[in-house]
């Protein structure tokens, strides 16, 4: 299960629907689909369903089937979505694996030891940026 339908969450769900993985992909943005599509991410073939509404609500996350997800991965624009999000399919639902994105390298840290497994951007990326920088030299 995916919550967040933009660049990031699109590419999950079209990357793991064709390596065969039953996806189901959460956004409170009905248009939010339609853009992926243009953007040519979740074609025609996806398979995966789509379902319009808040990744935080236990009802919309129940009709969306996380009771029998075995993966989570919440990659809305907030933080605060994510990391309560990841918290409620960790926590209420006993998704075992739970991946969450958070901008806030602070906030990352800290959840990070909280048990909640964390992506955060700002420090991959500028990791990476110094990596490639230093091979070139």
């Amino acid at each position: 299960m995916i919550i967040g339908c933009g660049r990031v969450g699109s590419q999950i769900a079209a990357n793991m629907d064709r390596a065969g993985h039953e996806v189901v992909i959460v956004d409170r943005d009905p248009n939010a689909f339609s853009r992926a599509s243009t953007r040519g991410v979740l074609t025609r073939d996806f398979r995966g369903d789509q379902v319009v509404g808040n990744g935080t609500d236990v009802d919309v996350l129940r009709r969306a089937g996380i009771e029998k997800a075995d993966g989570f991965v919440a990659v809305t624009e907030g933080d605060n979505r994510n990391i309560m999000a990841s918290q409620i399919a960790k926590h209420v639902f006993k998704v075992p694996h739970v991946v969450t994105r958070i901008y806030d390298p602070e906030r990352a840290e800290t959840y990070e030891k909280l048990g909640v497994h964390t992506i955060c951007p700002t420090i991959e990326g500028a990791k990476h940026i110094e990596r490639v920088l230093m091979e070139r030299t």
